[in-house]
């Protein structure tokens, strides 16, 4: 397993440093991308196009793609929030994709369970991120031919 996020960053940069998570031996990508977009006020179209570029190029290359769902904060609007939530599922069924529907489910807004700045998982909190995308990953790591 290798970690190819930055923090900070948007679809935009995980789609620019894609070939590069590429490269070797990937079986399988989670991509958890959306948060920074969503903090920027991005456009919702400029992350799912990101976002469907990046599963179409795992694809092509046979890579077995797992996709986790973000929530923007309610700052920008209903509309915003309601179009942002709404990529995530759509893609799924677009392209076929075993889905984690809120990456941070259960920790998003818990203070014992982030960070000072409100936003980033505390051990604690990663852990259940982790037990959130495992319960999703699983399955598709046992149906992966040579996992």
């Amino acid at each position: 397993m290798i970690n190819a996020g930055i923090s900070g960053d948007t679809s935009a940069g995980g789609l620019a440093r894609l070939d590069w998570a590429l490269e070797g031996d990937v079986r399988i990508l989670v991509v958890a991308l959306g948060g920074n977009d969503a903090l920027r006020g991005l456009p919702v179209s400029q992350l799912k196009d990101n976002l469907a570029r990046i599963i179409q190029r795992a694809q092509a290359r046979g890579v077995t793609v797992v996709l986790a769902g973000m929530e923007a904060p309610p700052n920008w609007g209903d509309q915003y929030t309601k179009a942002f939530h709404d990529v995530y599922p759509a893609l799924a069924a677009e392209y076929h994709l075993a889905l984690v529907p809120f990456l941070l489910e259960g920790v998003a807004g818990i203070d014992r369970l982030n960070q000072r700045d409100g936003i980033h998982p505390t051990a604690e909190g990663d852990r259940m991120v982790a037990d959130t995308v495992w319960k999703v990953l699983q399955p598709v790591v046992q149906g992966t031919p040579g996992s």
